[in-house]
């Protein structure tokens, strides 16, 4: 074999193999191992304190325990994991835009605000938790 030919081979290949492992990790969902999806989640937000003054208006959110806490669009309450089903990072965030909706920055996938995903980079749905409020207490639990 040519010397030129030889170092194409070469370069093909290690760019194969460098490339491989990413691609691999990018199109296949995840099982969460690295941050698993958080559960026996039962906490309480004071609305009126500090914490809480962070969702006073529609479009907020708060993270808290590895939950995306919002005050959506229409000023219901509506607490998402923060940790992703893609791929197990904790990169959730909710995105006040086209209604609300739900978006993980390591690969952006999106979620509706039951958690049904929105593009084809996952099928695996967020876990969405309940919210229910009582005065200015918050409660997010399983």
């Amino acid at each position: 074999m040519e010397r030129k030919a030889f170092l194409k081979t070469l370069g093909a290949g290690a760019a194969f193999a460098l490339t491989f492992p990413c691609l691999q990790g990018c199109s296949k969902d995840g099982d969460g191992e690295e941050n698993p999806v958080p559960t026996g989640v039962d906490f309480t937000i004071d609305l009126n304190s500090a914490e809480g003054a962070d969702l006073q208006n529609n479009g907020d959110f708060i993270l808290k325990n590895d939950v995306v806490v919002v005050k959506n669009l229409q000023g219901q309450f509506v607490a998402a994991s923060q940790i992703c089903s893609h791929q197990g990072t904790d990169q959730v965030r909710f995105i006040a835009e086209d209604g609300g909706f739900f978006r993980c920055f390591t690969h952006n996938s999106e979620f509706d605000q039951n958690g049904t995903p929105l593009n084809t980079i996952t099928n695996n749905p967020l876990k969405i938790f309940s919210t229910e409020l009582n005065g200015n207490i918050l409660r997010i639990f399983d």
